[in-house]
């Protein structure tokens, strides 16, 4: 029988003292008593909520019920109708935000953990050899290129694969996995873990080939040429600046190029890697979402006095995960609230020594419904510091686009699609954070799911 009432399991964790000294995975997998009893507080509905606010469709229902029954294998095989990547979207998805904000065990006990049992079935699953690559259609004859190998290309890439296309995916990088490589660190998701989810999406024949840069060492008019159709899933790479002054200074870092150096290039082993990195003594991030926590724990783990995260609205506001703002915490990471670079001041040498700020205080609501920060004349201080982390946004990807005449972009930047998803170049598609500028991981891959639907119909002679 179902025990909702039960304490919630959160899994054991890294105590803050250790864990902000090194880069190993801070939450440790459930045991399998723990996964057990977290299953036995799911009631199996009717009319499951979670399931229905799971981006990629999730049977979560059913494969707790699997669990429950001890078929972890057929557990992992039901997630992985509709999601070939568990271990990862059980580490990173704002569960709390989709399908466990929707347990309907939420208000009176806490939602079931639905995040962390995911992740126990895929890891045990593999563990075990139990975890098995879908099966594919028949080969169908046509062929598909999907640009880029985050997760918006690779869950269009698995399933295209299933449907019977040939599939190619092409990677700018000498490393597969897009954002979940370069930008999430391995504290929040292991390096070993983006791997074995990309070698079972290998292991049904989809192929990859890293350094390629699609649009310039290939153009996109010569892939056209060569596949039937086109996935463009590029991704948001391109950083938002604040634009005060002395943003050039020495000690001044996107957080996109601050997580690739430490995330892909390993820059924290230095000089064991050929990636140096400097923070100093003090560290402020200015923003408050998922990337912000994740510069501002790495800069945590680099070994300065002091790492302060600076954002222009309230707490109440911080669009970061909660589990992260709290890890963070845990961590010693200082929060300054309502606050608004003005300028970020240098020595004659060019190197970063502070920045002065301005103090908000909140008005009306923008058209997000989030109440706009004004700022208090005459409120100006000056915080010492000699590396500034920017994390208040990413652009898409321009270089695609900059070098694919014909292909039509809005004025955010993003690709422009019409009613099918299809850009302005017949045959091509598009899906990921190069057409909403910036997302989480689920959503980029529900993009990518519902691109190869489209794709498989246009390649069926659909439109």
């Amino acid at each position: 029988m179902p025990n909702p009432s039960a304490p919630r399991h959160n899994g054991k964790q890294q105590a803050p003292e250790v864990r902000k000294h090194n880069f190993e995975e801070v939450t440790e997998i459930f045991t399998k008593e723990e996964a057990l009893a977290e299953a036995e507080r799911c009631l199996n509905c009717k009319n499951p909520q979670c399931q229905a606010n799971c981006p990629v469709g999730v049977q979560i229902p059913a494969f707790i019920a699997l669990l429950k029954d001890g078929k972890v294998g057929e557990a992992a095989s039901k997630i992985m109708e509709t999601s070939l990547l568990p271990a990862i979207c059980g580490r990173v998805c704002p569960q709390e935000k989709h399908c466990e904000g929707h347990c309907v065990l939420k208000a009176k006990f806490g939602s079931v953990n639905i995040g962390m049992l995911e992740r126990y079935v895929a890891d045990t699953a593999r563990k075990e050899g139990l975890l098995k690559a879908p099966q594919t259609a028949a080969p169908t004859g046509k062929k598909v290129v999907c640009i880029g190998s985050g997760p918006s290309s690779v869950a269009c890439a698995a399933q295209l694969k299933r449907l019977g296309h040939d599939v190619t995916v092409l990677e700018a990088l000498h490393a597969y996995g897009g954002v979940l490589r370069y930008g999430i660190p391995s504290f929040r998701l292991p390096r070993e873990v983006i791997n074995r989810e990309i070698e079972t999406v290998q292991a049904m024949g989809v192929k990859f080939k890293t350094d390629v840069l699609a649009g310039v060492t290939i153009p996109v008019e010569d892939l056209r040429k060569e596949y039937d159709a086109v996935y463009i899933g590029s991704g948001a790479g391109l950083p938002t600046m604040t634009g005060v002054p002395g943003e050039n200074g020495v000690g001044v870092y996107s957080a996109n190029e601050f997580l690739t150096r430490i995330n892909l290039m390993q820059a924290f082993k230095f000089p064991q890697t050929d990636t140096p990195i400097k923070v100093g003594k003090r560290v402020v991030v200015l923003g408050a979402g998922n990337s912000a926590m994740d510069a501002a724990r790495c800069a945590m783990r680099l070994g300065p006095d002091e790492v302060t995260v600076a954002y222009r609205r309230s707490a109440a506001e911080m669009p970061a995960r909660a589990a992260e703002v709290e890890h963070a915490k845990e961590e010693g990471i200082k929060f300054e609230f309502l606050v608004t670079p003005k300028e970020i001041l240098q020595d004659e040498k060019g190197c970063v020594t502070g920045i002065r700020f301005t103090r908000n205080e909140l008005g009306e609501p923008d058209e997000r419904g989030r109440r706009r920060p004004v700022e208090i004349p005459g409120s100006d201080f000056v915080q010492e510091v000699e590396t500034v982390i920017v994390a208040i946004g990413q652009k898409p990807n321009p270089i695609l686009p900059k070098h694919t005449p014909g292909l039509k972009t809005t004025p955010r930047g993003v690709l422009e699609l019409d009613e099918n998803g299809a850009t302005s170049l017949p045959g091509v598609f598009a899906g990921g954070d190069i057409i909403r500028g910036g997302a989480t991981v689920l959503l980029a891959m529900k993009d990518g799911l519902e691109a190869a639907g489209r794709i498989d119909a246009y390649l069926k002679g659909g439109k």
